[in-house]
């Protein structure tokens, strides 16, 4: 078994993903060998909540410049978690 800490690698906060908070939304950084059920169990670990749902996706990965060299950017994989209702808030910003 993976240690959760393994398969979430952080949070994505963006202005659209800070809006979905509102809806007990969050998306994360995952490992891109992760699957649906080791997302959900890695969640409920870390934050002790309750997960209704999780779709991910792979991003792909995108070709840079950088003068006269190029190269691509790496995939990585996303995760859309949706908490119950029943369920409290993730707080990212409680030290600031």
């Amino acid at each position: 078994m993976k240690d959760p800490r393994d398969i979430i690698k952080r949070p994505v906060i963006t202005e659209r993903t800070a809006s979905m908070m509102n809806d007990l939304k969050y998306v994360f950084e995952v490992d891109i060998r992760s699957n649906k059920v080791e997302v959900k169990k890695a969640i409920e670990a870390i934050f002790n909540v309750k997960v209704s749902n999780v779709n991910t996706l792979r991003v792909p990965a995108k070709p840079k410049r950088y003068g006269r060299h190029s190269g691509y950017t790496s995939e990585w994989k996303k995760a859309f978690v949706t908490l119950s209702k029943d369920s409290k808030p993730l707080e990212f910003f409680e030290t600031v």
